[in-house]
């Protein structure tokens, strides 16, 4: 039997403000809430502070609430932090084939969370798969989504460009020890610290009975996220979601990670401006596609800004 891992979720937030500078003079006000939203359903949140949340944040596809927690200790707001269907703590989405091209799919359950958890917030931010599930709640439920921030996403992100992100999500089942999960994530993560790899393996994996480890989110994985077997359909799904981004009519903007790891293009830009004129688009210079890990403090700026000083 392999050594078991003790993990207590609510333990590392004083080494995510250590590693950014921050003040941390008492652990924070977080709890886990579970809702109901289908019969024998329910999704997993991570509610900050005591008062009526403020934001929602929607994480990327493989990750799970806490990849929000350096932003949302930034923040210092109310807000809930959301496991997508499949993610997490979270029970599997509706439809178990559903990749990331069915945003709608997540968005009806979200939105159903939203509802119990934090119908007055402020805006939404979604980033990767979050980006876009927030893209379908605010065409299928207004009134959940009064301002938009999308995080390095937009619809039809090429291939190509995602293909360091299907090379590290399709990989073993499991893995033996948690050494050798650490191993795999830093050969995909060199800019990253080893102790901020260690606590998002620990958030985003499990330990089994007999001490190996598997992806909480793999629990659930139908299928490659990034594979999606029907590609015609897919760009149907992709035009969609376009449409819906064109029609929105609450503020939106648009954070691109600008290194190589990015999942943007120059032509997704473009096509936003195209599509919606008044969307508003900041450069992140030393972030990839998870511009909440790379660039947590600045990304936390700016969506204070965005949202709460205009």
């Amino acid at each position: 039997m392999r050594e078991r891992v003790d993990y207590d979720e609510f333990s590392f937030f004083h080494e995510n403000a250590a590693e950014h500078g921050l003040p941390f003079d008492a652990p924070p006000v977080v709890r886990r809430r579970d809702v109901e939203v289908a019969p024998g359903r329910h999704l997993s949140a991570l509610a900050w502070q005591e008062a009526p949340p403020e934001l929602v944040l929607l994480h990327g596809g493989a990750q799970n609430a806490h990849t929000w927690d350096t932003v949302a200790l930034a923040l210092d707001r109310p807000l809930v932090a959301i496991d997508l269907p499949g993610h997490g703590h979270s029970d599997g989405g509706a439809d178990p084939s559903a990749d990331q091209l069915s945003a709608h799919v997540d968005a009806i359950d979200v939105g159903a969370a939203i509802r119990q958890l934090a119908p007055g917030a402020a805006a939404v931010v979604g980033m990767s798969r979050g980006g876009v599930t927030a893209i379908a709640l605010a065409a299928a439920a207004p009134e959940l989504v009064k301002k938009l921030v999308l995080v390095d996403i937009l619809p039809g992100i090429k291939a190509e460009r995602a293909k360091h992100i299907g090379g590290f999500t399709n990989g073993p089942p499991s893995f033996a020890s948690l050494d050798e999960l650490l191993t795999r994530t830093k050969a995909f993560n060199p800019s990253r610290s080893e102790s901020s790899l260690r606590r998002g393996i620990l958030h985003n994996a499990e330990q089994q009975p007999d001490g190996s480890w598997v992806w909480r989110w793999a629990r659930h994985r139908a299928g490659s996220a990034l594979n999606p077997p029907n590609p015609e359909s897919a760009v149907i799904r992709y035009e969609v979601l376009w449409d819906a981004l064109s029609q929105v009519t609450v503020p939106v903007l648009l954070a691109r990670g600008m290194r190589p790891d990015s999942v943007l293009g120059d032509d997704d830009e473009e096509e936003l401006g195209r599509r919606l004129p008044s969307a508003q688009i900041v450069h992140f210079a030393d972030a990839g596609h998870s511009i909440q890990g790379d660039s947590p403090l600045e990304l936390a700026a700016l969506i204070e800004k965005f949202v709460f000083a205009q």
